[in-house]
């Protein structure tokens, strides 16, 4: 008989000096996945080898029109392509304030606006040049994880005229002119321009442009050859130069009172950022390390969001300055003159292992003998439910939530209702279903596809229908989808070890390689596809051209993904990957509960915007306080709850959780609640009040309904059975 493991799941031993500084694997993706050199996106204007970062905030220079913005933070940047009230073929820089933003209606129940976004198409400035025009063409080369260049052309056959280096939150806009006549324009008006009499510093040329707005703008050119910036105002539209030049051009918005710092950081310019990370205890850092051009004895001026300044270490807290500019979706940035920052995550929920957990309590792995007696024949009920029929479906996402349902059964079995035998029979017929997929046999098998370089479905190669699967094929959602097998997984492996041999376990790396690579060295996925180190969250949103930028609905879904990689690096031992899972998951909890979930405290959103509660669909340009699927309430506030796992008290604290359940659903509105989104109210409820989600869940009169596809009545009251204790 097979021994199941029933030891408490512990921390893996100690993690490398850097946890981002080795690939979990640098060979080719195993054989089970068929290999696919096209993609129904075309890979436009993309230069240089892949794998390509499919789901940052650069990816519209590369999809559809290509003059769709992107969003730098606190600037967005769009190639005007001849369009917009300059008509320029260069690159639009724009900004907006607060002041700026739309509401939408007011919400009855709350007093919110539905949704709020920033204009887009103001063109403050375009660097552009005069030899720009219509044959112009836009490529992207040295496509990182959070940087890019963006490169203007004569045409398609020309070498690059201008090069426009993007990092997120860089301070400046800098373009590289490689000998074309520069052109500055404006959509917004020149209401004065002016030439400094000495510039900031040896060899720097600046000019300040004070808008009809009423914003001003520094302008600063540089070229190592000595020859001047010399511009000419034409009228009050277009400033340009008598002659071609070779050097840089760089633009900075300027807050008020801040001439002085920007004067000061002019002449360097990020063209990188590299993550590294370390893990002692509880305690996580990890650094951003901006990679620098011009001139290296000047430090950079880079904005830092809400999320990074509350958790800079003392060093990067020194040198952040009094400058501030409004970013258009994350409050308030702050600019840091310095070439790297670090942040510091003191309370890393190393403890967190499969069993329900508690901030403060920490992991609870025993149940009463009253609760286990109350649950078990729930559990012996849905154990003998057909697992391998309810996961083979058409679509990853739901597939992988059965799986995923099943395990959390099988663990609750094993080690909260101590019966062994139970758990053994459910995790065979887990086993054989898991099978399916790990064989790449399933309704869509997944292809590793070279053309972007991941790891997708099938369906839409098949079926010729784009949204198939939620899109998967086009790089939307992996996390939530990979996460729920990536979770399935590691329970499996952690109650049975002799499941993980070499093919399950390549099986399930290559998931977590498409979703979170850690590093450059693995030349097959780029790195870390779905979380954003900047922004400190996912974006689910892949190769679709957006006006928006990149999105994510399910906040939850996001922190499932982070704890699935902690929780299978516990299982395979490998103490990098679950040092950055919880990393990943401390930085989630930090930034959703300044940027998704709102308590009347949170002062980074728009006050008019968080009696909503959540975000809705956060997108780099705009929120929506509903979904893709329904504006219900309970879909719209639900789909930040599920599933409900270990790491649910972690990313929702519970001052947050008792202001929504006052603004959306007690005093009996919860129980007026359809299907499946019932139980999730519940199961977050357990947060607050685990004597009222227990009744509800242990109701003689429970209809199985009311539970979501990805969640079992076993898993519910055992996470509520604290009622008991």
């Amino acid at each position: 008989m097979l021994r199941m493991s029933i030891e408490p799941t512990k921390p893996t031993n100690t993690a490398s000096p850097n946890i981002f500084g080795s690939p979990i694997a640098t060979t080719k993706p195993i054989s089970v996945f068929e290999e696919r050199k096209d993609h129904p996106v075309p890979r436009l204007g993309v230069r240089g080898s892949g794998p390509y970062g499919t789901n940052k905030f650069y990816a519209n220079f590369f999809l559809g029109n290509q003059n769709s913005p992107a969003y730098v933070h606190p600037y967005s940047l769009s190639w005007s392509k001849g369009q917009g009230s300059t008509s320029s073929w260069g690159m639009a820089i724009s900004h907006t304030e607060a002041s700026q933003r739309v509401y939408g209606q007011t919400q009855p129940e709350t007093g919110a606006a539905k949704y709020f976004l920033n204009p887009i198409g103001i063109q403050s400035l375009c660097l552009s040049a005069l030899e720009l025009g219509p044959s112009t063409s836009l490529t992207t080369d040295n496509l990182n994880s959070h940087s890019a260049n963006v490169n203007l052309h004569v045409d398609s056959k020309a070498k690059p005229l201008i090069t426009f280096p993007v990092v997120q939150g860089m301070g400046f806009v800098t373009a590289i002119y490689n000998g074309g006549t520069p052109v500055i324009q404006t959509g917004v008006f020149f209401k004065t321009v002016t030439r400094s009499t000495k510039g900031p510093q040896p060899g720097i040329t600046k000019y300040t442009f004070n808008l009809e707005d009423g914003k001003i703008w520094h302008v600063y050119g540089y070229s190592a050859k000595g020859d001047p910036l010399d511009l000419t105002v034409i009228n009050n539209r277009i400033a340009k130069a008598g002659k071609p030049f070779n050097g840089i051009i760089q633009v900075a918005k300027d807050p008020g009172n801040a001439e002085s710092i920007i004067d000061a950081a002019s002449g360097a310019y990020p063209v990188g950022m590299i993550v590294s990370g370390t893990s002692s205890g509880s305690k996580g850092t990890y650094t951003l390390t901006f990679q620098k051009a011009g001139f290296s004895n000047v430090k950079l001026l880079m904005y830092a969001l809400p999320h990074h300044y509350e958790s800079f270490d003392s060093t990067t807290a020194k040198a952040t300055s009094t400058i501030k500019l409004q970013t258009t979706t994350k409050g308030m940035a702050k600019a840091v003159v310095a070439d790297s920052w670090t942040m510091i995550e003191p309370n890393m929920p190393i403890s967190m292992g499969f069993a329900p957990w508690d901030p403060t309590k920490g992991p609870r792995e025993t149940l009463s003998d009253s609760a286990i007696k109350a649950i078990t024949p729930v559990a012996l009920k849905e154990l003998s439910q057909n697992v391998d029929q309810q996961s083979n479906q058409d679509s990853m996402y739901f597939s992988g939530k059965a799986l995923a349902k099943f395990a959390a059964i099988c663990y609750t079995a094993n080690n909260l209702l101590k019966n062994p035998k139970l758990a053994q029979s459910g995790l065979a017929n887990l086993k054989t279903a898991f099978k399916r997929f790990a064989t790449n046999k399933q309704q869509f098998p997944l292809y590793y596809e070279s053309a972007w370089g991941g790891l997708v479905s099938s369906a839409s190669y098949k079926t010729g229908n784009n949204g198939a699967d939620f899109g998967n094929t086009f790089y939307n959602d992996h996390h939530f989808h990979y996460g729920y097998f990536i979770y399935a997984a590691a329970v499996i492996g952690y109650l049975d070890p002799s499941w993980l041999t070499l093919e399950n376990v390549d099986y399930i790396n290559t998931m977590v390689r498409d979703i979170s690579n850690p590093s450059t060295f693995d030349r097959y996925f780029p790195v870390s596809r779905n979380f954003d180190w900047y922004h400190g969250h996912s974006w689910a949103h892949g190769l679709y051209e957006t006006l928006d930028g990149k999105d994510q609905e399910s906040s939850s879904e996001d922190a499932m993904a982070a704890y699935a990689v902690k929780m299978w690096g516990r299982t395979i031992k490998d103490a990098n990957m679950e040092a950055r899972g919880n990393l990943m998951l401390s930085v989630i909890a930090r930034s959703l509960n300044q940027y998704y979930l709102y308590t009347t405290q949170n002062k980074v959103q728009p006050e008019k915007y968080i009696g909503n509660r959540v975000a809705g669909i956060l997108f780099e340009n705009k929120c929506d306080h509903t979904t893709y699927f329904g504006a219900n309430i309970e879909y719209v506030q639900g789909i930040h709850m599920l599933p409900l796992l270990p790491s649910t008290k972690f990313t929702r604290p519970a001052d947050f959780v008792k202001e929504e359940w006052a603004t959306y659903f007690d005093k009996g509105r919860a129980d007026k609640v359809e299907g499946g989104w019932k139980g999730i109210l519940y199961g977050n409820l357990a947060t607050v009040d685990p004597k009222m989600a227990w009744t509800f869940f242990t109701n003689k009169a429970f209809d199985p309904s009311w539970l979501d596809g990805g969640v079992s009545l076993t898993w519910y009251q055992a996470y509520t059975a604290e009622a008991f204790m």
